[in-house]
């Protein structure tokens, strides 16, 4: 399934104003990904967000409107979870989601760059 245009643009814009973030688009996690200072951030995929945000706040999280348990493989990660159009059509919930998001990225662990065989 493609992923929302419009909410990509509607992301673009918000991480346009922090200059002092790198940010990079990479297609993956079937839409398109939105690394931040070299970390995963936040996700389109479809109609969703894919947010990644501190782990220790998942259940306050999880009580938000819009939003759905991350699961892979039978098993829930914390940290994680996909944002329904509902929980960020207005525009504090949609700066609430990014914020929560960049919020973590600081402190985020990098994914180990793979080494390529020769």
């Amino acid at each position: 399934m493609p992923y929302d245009d419009h909410l990509v643009d509607r992301i673009r814009e918000y991480l346009a104003e922090f200059p002092n973030l790198e940010i990079e688009e990479k297609k993956m996690f079937r839409g398109l990904t939105f690394m931040v200072n070299g970390k995963m951030c936040i996700s389109v995929s479809g109609d969703r967000m894919m947010c990644r945000f501190d782990p220790d706040l998942h259940e306050e999280v999880a009580e938000k409107r819009g939003f759905e348990s991350m699961v892979m493989k039978g098993r829930c990660y914390q940290g994680y979870c996909y944002v329904s159009p509902e929980g960020f059509e207005a525009s504090n919930d949609f700066i609430y989601w990014v914020d929560l998001c960049l919020s973590f990225n600081d402190r985020a662990k990098s994914s180990k760059k793979k080494k390529r065989s020769s």
